[in-house]
């Protein structure tokens, strides 16, 4: 989803600084935005780490002087009961999802006071709003994400920082495609079945959400959380 968001931002005339672990990736992605004429960035970017953090904001301020949006998408998913689940594989799972979105934040706020309309958006997921059985790990990293993104729309609010989370659902990506490999055959069109909308979500179905609250016309939408699974909560 991460490259979508930083696709239509930059659609939307922003100067979208990205970054990812994988140096290839970014840099092929850079290209490909580039010369779809696009003003994009790439950083080389372990989430988990602040020094990284620090320099990509460090780069953001010489070049800009102030940080408008961030949109904090990080996200691995451990399918693991507690019994299964081993202290590195916890770590790895609450480092990547939820320890990312407090350095993201902790060193963007300093940049976004000085932004006349600064948004924060989190990804978190509907498993971080209703519990999953034996996702133990990622149901506790992306619930933390949700109350994460209220205490900082609490904290920052009265600065004119605005921060809200998206909960996606079941979105088409190499992610979801790993997470069906490990469930029983035809666990694809059961879970489907079990959506309303009857069919996964597209990367770009979600990026529109972030698009829209980063936007003036989501400039009293703050603290929310924003559900993007075709009513399959709706259910619940």
């Amino acid at each position: 989803m991460g490259a979508e968001h930083v696709r239509r931002l930059a659609e939307e005339g922003a100067t979208v600084h990205f970054g990812d672990i994988n140096i290839e990736l970014g840099e092929l992605h850079a290209r490909k935005l580039t010369a779809a004429g696009l003003s994009v960035v790439f950083h080389r970017l372990d989430v988990t780490k602040a020094s990284d953090w620090m320099g990509v904001y460090r780069e953001i301020e010489l070049r800009h002087g102030r940080l408008d949006i961030l949109v904090n998408n990080a996200g691995v998913l451990d399918m693991a009961t507690p019994e299964d689940l081993t202290e590195d594989d916890w770590q790895t799972t609450i480092d990547i999802n939820q320890k990312s979105v407090f350095l993201g934040t902790k060193y963007a706020i300093p940049l976004l006071r000085h932004s006349d309309s600064a948004a924060i958006v989190n990804i978190s997921s509907i498993f971080g709003l209703v519990a999953a059985p034996g996702y133990f790990a990622y149901v506790a990293s992306k619930g933390a994400v949700a109350l994460m993104t209220k205490a900082t729309a609490a904290t920052y609010g009265p600065e004119g920082i605005r921060c809200n989370s998206v909960h996606p659902g079941y979105i088409k990506t190499a992610m979801l495609d790993e997470e069906i490999v490990g469930l029983p055959a035809g666990a694809s069109a059961e879970i489907q079945r079990q959506i309303p909308l009857r069919r996964f979500a597209q990367p770009a179905e979600v990026s529109e959400v972030v698009v829209f609250l980063v936007s003036e016309a989501a400039s009293y939408v703050s603290g929310a959380e924003l559900v993007v699974d075709g009513a399959l909560l709706a259910q619940r």
